[in-house]
């Protein structure tokens, strides 16, 4: 699968984590990681990968926590709140999501390959996928999310 030719061959744009990304920031995390594992596996059955997806999304859905603990305002979450860019604001958001993106796709192109002996790979891809999934996601959010 992994060999020395163009990273661009390789360039993923998966916007499902984006799923996980906005689930309200009262979900149990266990439900957020059975959710991101049943998100993955759908995408697994399109894809026809083993566990893959699941596994990748499972681990974005684990990370996410740590994601919002980062960028946590002083006065803490609202009950109610999701972490959206109307809620966050645009930079804090970006940066929340971009925590939980390079966290998955790092790690779901280190499972593709299974092998760090491709870790170069694995970084242009994550970097190059990283950069086009992002700004499908700030298109995605200045569309369906706009400022009121």
């Amino acid at each position: 699968m992994y060999t020395n030719t163009a990273v661009l061959e390789h360039l993923h744009l998966l916007l499902y984590p984006l799923f996980i990304i906005l689930l309200p920031i009262r979900t149990p995390n266990v439900l957020v990681m059975l959710l991101g594992f049943v998100t993955g596996l759908t995408v697994d059955l399109f894809y026809d990968s083993i566990g893959v997806h699941a596994a990748a999304a499972v681990f974005a859905a684990f990370i996410r926590p740590l994601a919002l603990g980062l960028f946590e305002p002083r006065e803490g979450y609202g009950v109610n709140q999701s972490p959206t860019k109307k809620q966050f604001g645009l930079g804090r958001f970006m940066g929340y999501a971009s925590v939980v993106m390079v966290g998955f796709l790092f790690f779901y192109f280190s499972v593709e390959a299974f092998t760090f002996v491709y870790i170069l790979d694995i970084f242009l891809n994550t970097l190059f996928s990283f950069i086009g999934t992002m700004l499908f996601v700030l298109i995605y959010m200045l569309i369906f999310d706009p400022v009121q």
